[in-house]
């Protein structure tokens, strides 16, 4: 038998929607807190400009802000960048909220329970053992490896660690793409 995998597939993992915040709340020291909508607060002072990512409580709804930029010259602005402040633009929300610059300067973390899905190939030949697999990310998602393939191939943990040759390590969390070889049983 050739070790060479015979099959490649590929799986994606996917953003649902935007992730929780684990941010205190100054109110009800509630760790858990929501975009919401996706606002941002445009303030102009001069030649200067302010942007804010709203935030919302998810436990007593109190509004906070993140701040994006602070007193930076509006000459620094792509203008379609500016224009996507004003407009609210969902694709600008999400870039800002995934950036870990922003995360580290407004001292959050992001709680991504619930806000991804596993997109595996459903129609799938009988596979020639061993199978290689290609896993994707769209949005930076820390995932363990090794959960990820469980619920994948739908075995149990002690089985992927078995079966799976990988060149990561499968108990530390990625966001970034891997591949991993599946053996036979």
């Amino acid at each position: 038998m050739s070790s060479q995998p015979h099959t490649v597939l590929s799986w994606v993992v996917r953003r649902t929607r935007l992730p929780l915040l684990s941010l205190r709340c100054p109110d009800c020291r509630s760790e858990s807190a929501t975009v919401g909508d996706g606002r941002f607060r445009v303030n102009a002072n001069g030649k200067l400009l302010d942007v804010w990512l709203l935030v919302r409580c998810a436990s007593c709804d109190r509004t906070s802000k993140l701040t994006v930029h602070e007193r930076a010259p509006v000459r620094s602005f792509d203008p379609a960048v500016l224009h996507g402040y004003r407009t609210n633009n969902p694709d600008l929300v999400a870039s800002r909220l995934l950036d870990p610059f922003l995360a580290r300067r407004n001292r959050f973390t992001l709680d991504w329970e619930g806000a991804w899905r596993l997109d595996v190939p459903s129609a799938c030949p009988e596979p020639a053992w061993p199978v290689r697999i290609e896993v994707v990310f769209e949005d930076p998602v820390p995932v363990r490896p090794e959960r990820l393939i469980a619920q994948g191939l739908d075995l149990s943990r002690n089985e992927v660690l078995r079966r799976i040759k990988c060149e990561i390590p499968l108990r530390r969390p990625t966001s970034s793409g891997f591949t991993f070889t599946v053996m036979a049983a």
